[in-house]
């Protein structure tokens, strides 16, 4: 079960932010953020203890699965790029691995089920539920078995990183298809036009595009009457990677440990596991608005502000992985800034 935040504190947490030696909400969306982390890493305790808020063993974890609709063309590139690219990742040759290495994250790679495996390497996770979804215009895309078993693999492989000390966790991916399946679902948790919810993915032409959203709109007529649940929508549209990132945020949350949701894909893991625990929501930083299609609906869906705008669209956790500087500004202006009270500054209010 995911508990809600306890709100003891958070009265407590917001005089701290508002007595710092600047304007009330000079700082922006950094007061909102660090109020959020200091409310999680102040969990189950009574009083507020400055010397116990920090960021411990940041982990970056990025999810690769393969996806069967894109044997319909709905992609500038085949399946098989999918696993070069995991390759690459654990090469430390991609945008995140230099991200990763410039800002101090722990990266994983984990293969959730990519049509051409990658050879075992330390830095890489293999958590395998097949080798590629199943076209999922014409059948679920994946079995029940692999549901729950996706749902478990990505618990597992984030509480390994908890129990080592990370209370920081963020989430990347790669699979061709996969804005296909993210598109789906959030049409079918929305209830948006297809038109809305379908883009361009990696960057298709306008004749790939019109295919793209008519596959789509089948299967949303193919599977109308087993969308009930958030499971069956996951089922039913999801991806290896995406199911096992649903998983691994359930299971951040239960642990009262920040998630920091990437973009399109990983919002759609994000809108998935908040209908399955609401309560999961609060443990959520969403790190920047993709330039996909309909990514601002899914944030609108779930009424939340992205803290970066940067017209990124690659995935791979690449803008996730840019916040790591702004959650330890966030927490060190509450921690090191003066109160006026401190540094002897008449505290200005607003007439």
């Amino acid at each position: 079960m995911v508990k809600p935040l306890d709100t003891r504190l958070n009265t407590l947490i917001q005089q701290c932010i508002d007595l710092k030696t600047k304007p009330l909400g000079a700082l922006g969306k950094l007061e909102a953020l660090a109020a959020q982390l200091v409310q999680i890493f102040s969990q189950g305790q009574t009083q507020l203890d400055v010397d116990q808020l920090a960021i411990t063993r940041p982990a970056m974890f990025v999810f690769a699965g393969d996806h069967g609709i894109a044997s319909q063309g709905v992609s500038i590139a085949p399946s098989e790029v999918t696993g070069q690219m995991v390759a690459n990742f654990v090469q430390g040759g991609a945008a995140i691995n230099v991200f990763c290495r410039q800002l101090g994250w722990q990266l994983t790679v984990v293969d959730c089920g990519t049509l051409v495996p990658c050879e075992p390497a330390p830095n890489l996770r293999s958590q395998r539920l097949g080798d590629i979804t199943h076209a999922f215009h014409k059948q679920p895309a994946m079995s029940e078995m692999q549901l729950k078993q996706g749902l478990e693999y990505g618990e597992q492989v984030v509480m390994s990183a908890i129990e080592a000390g990370s209370n920081v966790i963020a989430f990347g991916e790669m699979g061709i298809g996969n804005t296909s399946s993210a598109a789906a679902i959030l049409a079918a948790l929305s209830g948006a036009s297809v038109e809305l919810c379908v883009g361009r993915g990696t960057g298709i032409d306008d004749e790939t595009l019109c295919k793209k959203r008519a596959l789509i709109k089948q299967a949303l007529e193919y599977h109308q009457d087993k969308l009930a649940t958030p499971e069956q929508i996951l089922q039913r549209l999801g991806g290896f990677e995406i199911v096992q990132m649903v998983g691994a945020m359930l299971a951040v949350a239960r642990a009262q440990k920040v998630i920091i949701v990437d973009g399109f894909i990983s919002t759609a893991a994000a809108m998935l596991a908040s209908r399955i625990a609401p309560h999961s929501k609060q443990y959520m930083v969403f790190a920047h608005g993709s330039m996909e299609q309909g990514h601002k609906l899914m944030l609108e869906q779930l009424n939340a502000e992205p803290l970066l705008h940067l017209n990124m669209r690659l995935g791979e956790g690449t803008g996730a992985a840019l916040t790591l500087p702004l959650l330890q500004a966030a927490l060190g202006f509450f921690c090191e800034m003066a109160s006026f009270a401190d540094a002897h500054v008449t505290q200005v209010v607003d007439a």
